[in-house]
């Protein structure tokens, strides 16, 4: 639990919307029951981009954004009698800042479909994690979830800064809170054991690795377990090199040995241009990866994802004729991103900001040319931080389509860089960006 002084204003203003529109939502519902409060970051990753699916290396780092779940709840048997008091016991029942006239009720049933009902398709990202955590509860014992809980975020829509992610993972803390309250132990998925007898490190792994599953089996997106995995295990001042195929993470600190006044920092710019990644090019891109490795297994026996590839391995399989084309190029973006990455990590910490970033300005050519997922506002953005003296370097953030970049640069000329950004963004695009610093943050947590 965090004591009030400990907790960031923006997320103490959250606690407090959401409080209110609690109140205002579930008046009838007030028994005195203590409320739970969790919260869960946004992210930004700084490199590493369309890795994750293909079991490679991400270097994503948590931000002070993020979502806050305020509410109460239980586990109670559902005896699957149809009389009302029954029905109103057993439903979960959740409302957003967003929308704060629109309760969406469900159960919490195994059985249960997403809902294609536009203004109730975020309930999806709840549900489907609910979904993935009634396996804990005694099966024989027919009980389940049920709650009410009202949800306020900071993180931008549609940014590519992961507010799904953030409201799973903090829906995920907010059903541990339920557990931990009734006594109820939480298996791992992964294996036999219990995760109360994990260590915190593993408990935060597994929390992301049922929030992935929820969203690519129930949400229907295709996604890699880097959002999840970041915003469960982020960590105050440190970046995470995940190994997205062990989930091993790596904390890397930003110039282990550097005075925090010569420190560089991390801008974000938010071009307000939107994309859905259920409805994009992400699930056609994680098609050619498929595809791309079924040629590179021609050559080499043992590439079952791109993460086993090397650009030899796709050099060779060019000069055969048996990988062109798309798939060349997105093959080429993958295992090339790998390296950079890794690299990254290292520059890192040895506080070589040069070499962090052009291997940042690097990723951007790649993901621009080779993968394709920018778009002409990005772009724009990009070039004009590459070009700002001060800058190391600037790059697409996130699934792309639009959304942010992240630009590596002196402190000194942080908000000099800012303030250019939003004159020439609106000069050439019409369109205003939002800028804003960011330091690696905590992961989730319970707040009460």
């Amino acid at each position: 639990m965090s004591s009030s002084s400990s907790i960031p204003s923006n997320i103490q203003w959250l606690i407090n919307q959401a409080k209110d529109l609690y109140e205002k939502s579930f008046s009838a519902a007030e028994d005195g029951t203590l409320r739970i409060i969790t919260t869960a970051p946004g992210r930004v990753n700084l490199i590493g981009e369309h890795t994750d699916y293909t079991g490679g290396f991400v270097l994503p780092l948590a931000i002070g954004y993020g979502t806050v779940c305020y509410g109460r709840g239980s586990i109670v048997n559902n005896n699957n009698d149809t009389d009302d008091t029954t029905t109103r016991k057993c439903c979960c029942r959740v409302v957003s800042i967003n929308n704060p006239k629109n309760i969406v009720t469900f159960h919490a049933d195994p059985s249960a479909v997403p809902s294609t009902v536009t203004n109730q398709k975020w309930v999806n990202y709840i549900q489907g994690v609910v979904l993935q955590y009634l396996p804990d509860l005694l099966p024989d014992s027919n009980t389940t979830f049920t709650f009410d809980m009202a949800i306020a975020g900071d993180v931008p829509l549609g940014s590519g800064l992961s507010s799904s992610a953030s409201l799973e993972v903090a829906t995920a803390v907010f059903l541990e809170a339920i557990m931990t309250k009734e006594g109820v132990v939480m298996n791992s998925s992964s294996s036999t054991s219990y995760i109360m007898n994990l260590s915190e490190r593993d408990r935060k792994k597994e929390r992301a690795v049922r929030c992935q599953r929820a969203e690519n089996v129930f949400c229907g997106v295709p996604c890699g377990i880097m959002d999840q995995y970041v915003s469960s295990a982020g960590c105050q001042g440190k970046l995470l090199l995940i190994d997205c195929r062990t989930l091993d993470f790596q904390e890397v600190t930003m110039g282990r040995n550097e005075e925090s006044s010569s420190m560089p920092v991390l801008v974000v710019t938010n071009s307000n241009v939107q994309h859905n990644l259920g409805d994009s090019e992400y699930p056609v891109r994680v098609q050619q990866c498929k595809d791309a490795t079924e040629c590179l297994a021609k050559v080499n026996g043992d590439i079952k994802t791109l993460r086993d590839a090397t650009l030899d391995d796709i050099s060779l399989a060019n000069s055969q004729g048996l990988l062109e084309g798309i798939l060349l190029q997105r093959s080429r973006h993958v295992v090339s991103e790998n390296k950079r990455t890794q690299d990254t990590a290292s520059a890192l910490e040895a506080g070589d900001w040069k070499t962090v970033g052009n291997l940042m300005n690097q990723s951007h050519t790649s993901m621009r040319d080779d993968y394709e997922t920018s778009c002409k506002e990005i772009d724009i953005l990009a070039e004009l931080a590459q070009g700002f003296e001060g800058v190391y370097g600037s790059r697409l953030t996130g699934g792309g389509f639009g959304g942010c970049t992240v630009t590596l640069v002196t402190k000194a000329a942080s908000t000099k860089l800012m303030d250019y950004l939003k004159i020439e963004y609106k000069a050439k695009t019409g369109l205003d960006c939002v800028c804003f610093e960011t330091v690696p943050s905590e992961g989730a947590r319970v707040l009460q």
